[in-house]
């Protein structure tokens, strides 16, 4: 994330920064929200994700309930045929992985033909798609409330360390076949991390990693520098902001002290945190904006704010002495992205106008895989594309989707 022509805010802008958060999280009775145990949250209550959105469009669509190993139970969906059907035959199991502040529902708000999760459906493969801790279909734990704030105490690490392993363990199970891997934005940063550290390699067949986060020290939106840069994140978890809704009333009002910053224009909200979007179809784009954003933990986005800051990319920096105590360490261990296995299929694509995914910090990223099997690294480049091009553009079948479905049979 390049930071052209933005100051960083000054010391009293982060100290009002700081009372105005203070303020939003107070409960009215002037203390900070109060903690729980033992209620477990069920998160939406209206009809799952197949019903809402799959089945309108004539496919098949199976839910299914995955239980993490430290209790967070996560909504997974499984396409496992195209309209026309097909499923007698033996099918090769793709998973889905969305970004961050998003769900699942991502890869379904574009009509069947556009959609990547039933283009692929169509074109003979078992369709497996997840939904991370905290969004909208997985906010149940089998003792946490989401309501209060253990239930947000994780980051990406735990993503890594749980919740991937969790659903690539389930469809193992379910299919006895190794799963090809779809990711876009921290998709791909969950996925490159866990990769790095040798974690479900045995049941990986290769990875397709669309607008691919690992290094972000140039990202050129304005707004999220601004939050990065003022160390946002520290500031709501000292406040007891746990959840970060950008829905609720506290957040939101947050979004509006940081669109008044100088430089930043939120005028056009996707623009100012994706980059110049070429290709949206803008009945899809009202779609997402009344579907998403969803529900993060604020620790999640400390974590992606320490990445930017530090230029490094390394486990959850909770400071040197709860460093020492949780790691041992002074610092944070650092993912080596030089240690994902040289053999496993790779496939990049990124674009030229993405401000999330900045074509320099993609650049680093191909460094650390330089020593890559030349065989097993495909990379893509598509000058006029930016961040929600990659899901939601009019010609990413034709652009991305068609190539990605190549590069799938290469490795059957």
């Amino acid at each position: 994330m390049g930071f052209i022509g933005i100051k960083i805010l000054s010391c009293l802008r982060i100290m009002n920064l700081m009372i105005i958060l203070v303020m939003l999280v107070l409960e009215p009775n002037g203390v900070l929200g109060s903690r729980h145990l033992g209620f477990i949250s069920h998160g939406d209550n209206g009809a799952g994700m197949c019903a809402s959105i799959v089945a309108a469009h004539g496919y098949k669509c199976q839910e299914f309930e995955v239980k993490t190993d430290d209790g967070y139970i996560l909504s997974v969906q499984r396409i496992p045929e195209g309209r026309i059907g097909g499923g007698g035959q033996i099918r090769q199991p793709v998973l889905l992985q969305h970004g961050v502040l998003v769900d699942g529902a991502t890869w379904l708000l574009s009509p069947p033909e556009q959609s990547l999760a039933m283009i692929l459906a169509d074109n003979g493969f078992d369709v497996w798609i997840s939904n991370i801790r905290g969004t909208r279909y997985s906010r149940r734990h089998v003792n946490l409330d989401a309501k209060y704030s253990e239930y947000w105490n994780w980051s990406w690490d735990e993503l890594i360390v749980h919740d991937l392993p969790s659903v690539i363990d389930f469809i193992f199970k379910q299919t006895g076949q190794k799963i090809h891997y779809v990711g876009h934005s921290m998709g791909t940063l969950i996925a490159l991390a866990s990769f790095s550290e040798g974690r479900e390699i045995d049941k990986v067949k290769s990875a397709a990693l669309l607008s691919p986060i690992a290094y972000l020290s140039h990202m050129t939106t304005a707004l999220g520098e601004v939050a990065a840069r003022a160390f946002v994140g520290e500031i709501t978890t000292i406040f007891g902001l746990a959840e970060f809704n950008p829905k609720g009333g506290p957040v939101n009002k947050l979004l509006k002290f940081f669109c008044a910053q100088p430089g930043v224009n939120c005028y056009d909200l996707m623009t100012a945190i994706t980059g110049k979007n070429c290709c949206l179809n803008s009945s899809t784009v009202e779609i997402f904006l009344n579907d998403e954003p969803q529900s993060t933990s604020t620790k999640n986005l400390v974590h992606l704010a320490q990445t930017v800051r530090d230029g490094v990319l390394s486990k959850y920096d909770y400071g040197s002495n709860y460093n020492l105590e949780h790691y041992g360490e002074i610092k944070p261990p650092k993912y080596n992205l030089g240690d994902i296995p040289r053999d496993l299929p790779l496939f990049l694509s990124y674009g030229g106008q993405d401000a999330l995914s900045d074509s320099n910090d993609v650049e680093t990223l191909l460094d650390y895989l330089k020593f890559h099997d030349v065989d097993k690294l495909h990379v893509q480049y598509i000058k006029s594309y930016a961040h929600a091009d990659f899901i939601m553009a009019i010609n990413a079948n034709d652009l991305v989707y068609n190539q990605i479905i190549s590069f799938f049979r290469n490795y059957a």
